[in-house]
């Protein structure tokens, strides 16, 4: 009965819920609400002015849980599903269910194809990512970076050797991809 103006049966009578947990219903008097004077309840609803809301137009198809029998009458389109990621997203929502570690790791993988899906469309562009200036890399050498990691209690402390190989290790692994390939491709051109 969801996105209905009706309120839903209770599991249990007021009766019973005051038998079983002690002080349950204190501030069923009214008098005892201070809420009571701005508070305009119906009985017989909830206070929604709509029998169903009306639905938002549905122009690309949309994700939707495998709980779910319909997208919520309003739902986010800043990011549609593209690309692998899109199909990632797509295979994560239409097989596991949300209560699934699988499509959380999904979503997850998505996400990371995604980044690279959008690193590798700025090398099509004028302006392609940076990761020296991205990462705040240099500000490391002109802002005390290595002052203000060093005599202060950080929670980051422990893992920030590890922060370089995290951030440079993609760039790094896909400049040495692409150097290798060039190299095979100029090799099997020559012969």
């Amino acid at each position: 009965m969801a996105y209905t103006p009706h309120k839903p049966p209770a599991a249990e009578t007021a009766e019973q819920l005051r038998e079983r947990i002690p002080g349950w219903g204190a501030d069923l008097d009214p008098a005892d609400r201070p809420s009571v004077p701005k508070l305009q309840f119906q009985e017989d609803l909830s206070g929604a002015h709509w029998e169903f809301p009306e639905r938002q137009p549905e122009k690309v198809p949309r994700e939707r849980s495998i709980e779910h029998a319909f997208l919520t009458p309003v739902f986010g389109t800043s990011c549609p599903p593209r690309g692998l990621s899109g199909a990632i997203r797509r295979l994560s929502y239409r097989r596991y269910s949300e209560a699934r570690a699988a499509h959380w790791l999904l979503l997850v993988l998505a996400d990371r194809v995604d980044a690279w899906e959008s690193h590798l469309r700025s090398f099509a562009t004028l302006r392609p990512d940076n990761p020296i200036t991205e990462t705040g890399v240099r500000s490391e050498f002109s802002h005390h970076g290595l002052r203000s990691r060093l005599g202060v209690q950080r929670a980051d402390l422990p893992h920030q050797a590890l922060d370089p190989v995290i951030v440079a290790g993609p760039w790094v692994a896909a400049a040495w991809v692409t150097y290798a390939g060039s190299r095979r491709v100029a090799r099997a051109l020559r012969r």
